[in-house]
């Protein structure tokens, strides 16, 4: 089967936080789903302890409801077809309810006998105790699976790419109040262990940042994402580095079929 026709391929994806999937791999599902490949994503808490960057977008209802409608319509940009949000604990993933997350991720495997999942890396793409917390309650699960394990891919940041991203929106004359998800940008990629294969994802980038842009209690006006000229969106945002887990997965790999190896 090529990597244009993924027809009956299902990919897991496993993340802490509505805005994860965008952020961290948007133009990648975009792509898989575009190709065939039903999406499901698990998403670990409901954020309700994120920041807001408008008080007004919460008036009526709690922010976790709020976030969770956020995602919704960012799924529906990014074509996942399926999407659970569990209602762990936001800001304690890595400690709370760690034997019944691992359930979760066990059933959600079984249930949907996924091809590949993606999850955080070691470094939780900035060192967030939540990301890693996923990040270990993930691979725990899969590798609980031994020889059946389907593969397991880590997704990374260029360290510097949050900075860029920044400048190019100061440079545009944007007034940005703020950090980028209240992280210092420096932060996103700090250590990260070099990538395995790179997704072009350079035409599913306008997809992407609407996405991104459905989360707007996260990602306001003011944000950086939203002062990107579309030749400068496609530079920064073009590629999606990805790490396989060294865990023996049981069938062929079907993310790396997008992907071209990183040789430096």
């Amino acid at each position: 089967m090529s990597a244009s026709d993924l027809s009956g391929r299902t990919i897991l994806v496993v993340l802490a936080h509505p805005d994860d999937e965008s952020l961290a791999c948007g133009g990648t599902i975009a792509r898989l789903a575009d190709a065939g490949a039903k999406i499901v994503l698990l998403c670990a808490s409901r954020g309700e302890k994120g920041a807001v960057s408008d008080p007004a977008l919460v008036e009526d209802a709690d922010l976790a409801t709020v976030r969770a409608r956020e995602l919704q319509d960012a799924a529906k940009i990014l074509g996942i077809s399926d999407v659970s949000i569990l209602g762990h604990p936001d800001g304690d993933l890595r400690w709370a309810e760690v034997p019944q997350f691992h359930v979760d991720i066990v059933l959600a495997i079984q249930r949907c006998k996924p091809d590949g999942v993606i999850t955080f890396a070691e470094d939780g793409l900035y060192w967030h105790l939540d990301h890693i917390g996923v990040h270990e309650r993930t691979y725990t699960a899969v590798k609980s699976f031994g020889p059946w394990a389907p593969p397991l891919y880590y997704v990374t940041i260029k360290q510097g790419l949050i900075q860029d991203i920044v400048d190019a929106a100061r440079a545009n004359g944007a007034a940005l109040r703020g950090r980028p998800f209240n992280v210092e940008p420096d932060a996103f990629g700090d250590y990260a262990r070099p990538p395995d294969f790179v997704v072009n994802v350079g035409d599913w980038v306008p997809r992407k940042l609407a996405a991104l842009r459905c989360h707007r209690t996260q990602i306001g006006p003011e944000n950086a994402f939203f002062h990107l000229t579309d030749e400068q969106a496609r530079r920064l945002l073009g590629a999606e580095l990805f790490r396989r887990s060294p865990l023996e997965a049981g069938w062929a790999s079907v993310l790396e079929q997008l992907g071209e190896p990183v040789t430096e």
